[in-house]
């Protein structure tokens, strides 16, 4: 059990305060009990350019209102983020004011310097002799404080407590006439119990930052643009001890803060060669930003499991700092990555699960260790954006690797990354993050993606954009990839011939399906002649090229292409393989949307025919190609039965993918337009209404799918007898619709043109 008591917890550090009282001996053999008021301790000064911060105002608060009746006050926060100048000047202030009798003032960054900080208030205070029993003694009096005309009012202040068990034992006791104020890097549970609070410091505002650089470089006779101040302070991530030394670092070399931005964007840069050498750090700083982390990670290291939390921290240092997903490291990747630098370490000789493994729990534990230690933000219900951390924590992690061990971390993050993303995206803000955090490793890992080949996730990252709606960013993204690659690896490797069809694909989602078969026409000439006419990569691009043919126009074409392309699929692949089947699929569409709509449904029905047998009934590309059927039924005339198609397949597409996949959606797209030409338009506008609510929520309110949907709701109402309610949402989405897909787009030609002449026809009417 703990050793709580009071005296036996100070006698343990007794040689430390007997040692301490020879030292108080030596310089006063004669000892009176202190005048009132007494400080004990020195209050650090105050720094130049301090902000009167709006955290200021909420201690005053919490400390004067609530008192040591809940024991104290803690204020936890990143190192660096000015948590000791904000206890230093509350208490400044109190003291100042005659808020307070006594005040101590005691850096707590160990448990001998607690006892050693009460001792001196309790000979200073009490006139005791500084033996083991004098911190006892002062705790004693801080509950009791003796009363004459008025019971005296007292302020502790435990400054930089590295760790909560180091004030076991030693904690100011509830009094209503006294106050208890700690500042730490920690936020453990134990920090807060028996009714302590916690008041979390966090980073200067922008307004602050930019006032703190604004003043700091004035007391200098030095002046900036606002906008350049504004832009540093971004740059530096807005955190207070990172300021106040860059401030340092621009007076003393002169720089100004538009180089300086330049410079810390810099890669090739160390952060600490952006900073004051450690000798002439402004404010008696002890360390630079780049170190003043240090401490906290090697004991973050120290807490279990043991030895995670570094390569953790190291994982975290590649992504985006505003949020990464929960799924992203705890992923079979960076678990194996975990595992391997624990390996490494000493760390690995400790306690607890063998050092070769390493399991989600563990994982978990790592980030909640980071927590603890405030390296970072781990918040467990925002799960797509679980971790948060600050950009120079990132950028001094990052310093301490080697190149190598920087390119191996890259290459670890893009497959975090990789394993992580859902084969659909049914959750737009997950996908949102993973993108984000691809972006943000892109910037750090920069060549590393590129060796030996483009990482799988730089594509997976672009096409995410477009099947979330954003075809035109699809496309430049694929365009700025083709370049990055091809400048890299060459014209005609393989990832660059694959970043060409990714773009291709995307510049006609983007509505320029004439471009885009152009460009499937290259590139099919170009891998012929460097894969060979039978590659399955030649193949695909066969498909996509039909595909795009018939979209900008030539069915006819795209039909000859398609049944081509079918035999050759079957020769290359077999008749029964997937690809072979969805040669069929478009060889039907554009059979079909050529004239012949006979051949074009019994190509669908023997197509089902075959993949129920060969993929079976629930199979993903077997409900595609029964919604294909549906389709080409209602083509030919036979909507009602389309109508009862589409809505069987519905229900077994809600079943086996789920109401939100993007074919169970689409399938809600088609059943309703057919419902509406099959003579029931109410119904068709009462059906787009219910799907718009859900896609909203599944999709968002820009996807192009949901701005489909708005279309036929205005379509179908003015079919259904409401041309004015018709143009009035029309009108509304043309907005819409330009913002997002730009004025130029075919679909946006198409909504101005259908405006138009709908208000032409109304008004003739």
């Amino acid at each position: 059990m703990a050793d709580t008591s009071g005296a036996r917890v100070i006698a343990q550090h007794g040689s430390l305060a007997v040692g301490y009282a020879e030292q108080i001996r030596f310089q006063a053999p004669a000892r009176q009990p202190a005048a009132w008021p007494h400080l004990v301790g020195v209050i650090p000064p105050r720094a130049p350019a301090f902000q009167h911060r709006a955290v200021a105002e909420q201690l005053r608060q919490a400390v004067s209102g609530g008192g040591t009746a809940v024991l104290g006050q803690v204020l936890s926060g990143l190192g660096g983020v000015g948590k000791t100048q904000l206890a230093a000047d509350y208490a400044r202030t109190a003291w100042e004011h005659g808020e307070l009798d006594v005040l101590v003032w005691v850096t707590a960054s160990s448990r001998e310097l607690v006892v050693a900080g009460f001792t001196q208030a309790a000979v200073e205070l009490l006139a005791v002799d500084p033996d083991e029993h004098a911190a006892n003694a002062f705790l004693a009096w801080l509950q009791t404080t003796p009363r004459r005309e008025r019971a005296y009012r007292w302020l502790v202040v435990l400054d930089d407590v590295t760790d909560p068990a180091d004030l076991r034992g030693l904690w100011p006791p509830a009094n209503p006439h006294g106050r208890t104020l700690v500042t730490t890097r920690r936020r453990d549970a134990a920090l807060t119990a028996a009714g302590r609070r916690l008041l979390n410091v966090g980073l200067f505002t922008p307004e602050e930052a930019a006032a703190h650089l604004a003043q700091a470089l004035a007391d200098h006779h030095r002046h900036e643009p606002a906008d350049q101040l504004h832009d540093l302070a971004a740059g530096l991530g807005y955190l207070p001890l990172a300021l106040s030394q860059a401030a340092a670092y621009l007076i003393d070399t002169g720089m100004t803060c538009a180089r300086y931005r330049e410079l810390l964007t810099d890669r090739t840069r160390t952060l600490s060669e952006l900073l004051p050498e450690p000798g002439i750090l402004p404010d008696d700083q002890a360390t630079t930003v780049a170190a003043t982390w240090s401490l906290s990670i090697e004991r973050a290291e120290r807490l279990r499991p043991q030895g995670l939390a570094r390569p953790m921290l190291q994982l975290i240092a590649m992504l985006d700092p505003s949020g990464i997903p929960d799924t992203v490291l705890t992923s079979p990747p960076a678990l194996d990555y975990l595992a391997d630098l624990r390996t490494r370490t000493a760390a690995s000789a400790t306690t607890g699960p063998e050092p070769g493994r390493v399991t989600q729990e563990d994982a978990v534990g790592a980030l909640r260790a980071l927590h603890r230690l405030n390296l970072i933000d781990h918040t467990l219900g925002t799960p797509h954006q679980a971790v948060r951390v600050h950009r120079l924590i990132q950028r001094a992690t990052v310093d301490t690797l080697t190149p190598d061990q920087r390119d191996q971390l890259a290459r670890t993050a893009a497959d975090a990354l990789l394993a992580a993303w859902p084969d659909t995206e049914h959750y737009t803000a997950l996908a949102h993050s993973l993108r984000g955090n691809t972006d943000a490793l892109a910037g750090t890992a920069e060549a590393a993606l590129y060796r030996p080949d483009a990482h799988a996730v730089l594509y997976r990252s672009g096409n995410s954009l477009g099947h979330s709606g954003q075809a035109t960013a699809a496309r430049d993204h694929f365009q700025r990839l083709v370049t990055e690659i091809g400048n890299r690896l060459g014209p005609d490797h393989s990832d660059t011939l694959e970043a060409r069809h990714n773009l291709a694909r995307w510049r006609g989602e983007a509505g320029d399906a004439t471009g885009a078969a152009a460009a499937f026409a290259e590139l099919l000439a170009d891998q012929e002649q460097v894969l060979g006419p039978d590659h399955l990569d030649t193949l695909r691009c066969r498909h996509h090229f039909a595909w795009w043919r018939g979209e900008a126009g030539d069915v006819v074409g795209a039909a000859e292409a398609s049944e081509q392309l079918v035999a050759d699929r079957e020769r290359v692949q077999g008749p029964d393989h997937r690809h072979t089947l969805n040669a069929r699929a478009i060889f039907a569409r554009w059979t079909g949307d050529a004239g012949d709509r006979a051949s074009a449904i019994n190509i669908c029905e023997q197509l089902l025919e075959d993949a129920i047998r060969v993929l079976g009934p629930d199979d993903g590309d077997t409900l595609v190609y029964r919604s294909n059927l549906a389709n080409e039924r209602g083509g030919a005339g036979y909507a009602a039965a389309a109508v009862a198609a589409f809505a069987e397949l519905l229900v077994d597409q809600e079943r086996v993918l789920g109401p939100d996949h993007p074919h169970t959606l689409d399938t809600r797209i088609k059943l309703a337009q057919w419902r509406g030409k099959a003579g029931d338009p109410d119904g068709a506008v009462a059906a787009f209404a219910e799907l718009l609510v859900d896609q909203n929520r599944a999709l968002g309110p820009d996807h192009r799918e949901t701005l489909l949907v708005r279309y036929n709701i205005a379509y179908w109402r003015r079919e259904a007898g409401d041309p004015d309610g018709a143009a009035a949402a029309l009108a509304e989405l043309l907005g819409d619709v330009e913002r997002v897909l730009g004025p130029d787009h075919p679909h946006t030609l198409d909504t101005r043109h259908d405006l138009s002449s709908w208000r032409e026809t109304d008004h003739k009417d």
